[in-house]
């Protein structure tokens, strides 16, 4: 089996390929080749199981996307975007990257022809909702984004669906929370802050909280998210019809219960590294955002979220120290 990674430096698209390249497989299929693309090189390896090729170049260039798909991968992971707060601040950038670039890949995969068709897993976002919301939202409530990146993914999801209605490939888009933690620096997200409150104080550091703290928001780990990306391009989809798309299951928490949790597992003195520094730029894209689902549709597919907020921390605390050596 071979597989594509589009987006495989980020720290989701790295943590899914370790995987695989850990167990060898992609459900209960061996891997023999895996294609890791993004912006920058990723840092990956071959092992004796799977020859691992590493490329770079702009997702936006058609020219180089249809060098991707030549190989015919037989599944495709699409993880490459301009963050929140990136295509909010730059038009062009996010439309460039995040519609064009999908149309682009999606095009190349119907130009090779009737006899391919491989699956297709995109990861949408949660942010293709807008206000007025439901107290939780369903998977029947209206998809109206509020923002260029959250109109940049809807446009992704519409083209998923009819691309896989069409028989182009056979897609399943994921709508992933807000995840955390995530290592590293801060990016351009504008919801980069809910990693900070955490990452920072645990590293001794003090971190920016930019929103009230009665800010509700929808939550999952890293570790939640390779899940999901597993889980969509090994189930079946014959049960999703031509509505492909599925809001991933997370926790809807409050900023101030984030904040007990980070107590709860680190003390007192970790949570008074938060600073109270209202942005409110970040605040009016944040407030968005919906807080809270009823996943139904993902949970009867066999989607699973992570247990708790403690559970997410503890997890980070464990990858710091594995990285740590």
């Amino acid at each position: 089996m071979k597989l594509l990674i589009i987006g495989a430096a980020g720290m989701v698209g790295r943590r899914l390929a370790e995987n695989i390249l850990k167990t060898g497989k992609l459900g209960d299929k061996p891997v023999d080749a895996l294609t890791a693309f993004d912006v920058f090189p990723a840092d990956l390896s071959s092992t004796d199981a799977i020859a691992v090729k590493v490329l770079s170049g702009d997702i936006a260039d058609r020219a180089t996307v249809d060098g991707l798909v030549a190989d015919r991968p037989d599944v495709i992971f699409h993880l490459a975007a301009i963050v929140s707060g990136e295509a909010e601040a730059d038009f062009d950038k996010g439309y460039a990257i995040n519609m064009d670039g999908t149309r682009h890949l999606f095009e190349a995969i119907r130009a090779q022809g009737p006899d391919y068709h491989p699956r297709v897993v995109y990861t949408s976002s949660i942010a293709v909702f807008g206000a007025p919301f439901e107290e939780k939202i369903t998977d029947t409530f209206i998809t109206a984004p509020m923002t260029s990146y959250g109109a940049q993914k809807m446009i992704g999801e519409l083209l998923l669906n009819d691309y896989s209605r069409k028989g182009f490939f056979d897609g399943v888009g994921i709508r992933l929370p807000t995840i955390v933690v995530r290592p590293g620096k801060p990016n351009k997200a504008a919801s980069g802050f809910f990693s900070g409150i955490i990452r920072e104080p645990l590293a001794g550091m003090d971190a920016e909280l930019p929103v009230e703290d009665d800010v509700r928001h929808w939550f999952a780990s890293p570790d939640a998210a390779v899940g999901f990306l597993l889980h969509a391009a090994t189930m079946g989809t014959a049960q999703l019809g031509v509505r492909r798309c599925l809001t991933m299951p997370g926790l809807s928490l409050t900023i101030s219960e984030v904040l007990d949790a980070l107590r709860e597992v680190a003390g007192a003195d970790a949570v008074a590294r938060v600073k109270r520094v209202p942005n409110e730029t970040i605040r009016t894209i944040v407030a968005g955002w919906p807080t809270d689902f009823s996943p139904e549709r993902a949970l009867a597919a066999g989607f699973t979220a992570d247990p708790d907020f403690q559970s997410i921390i503890r997890a980070h605390i464990r990858d710091t120290a594995d990285a740590a050596g």
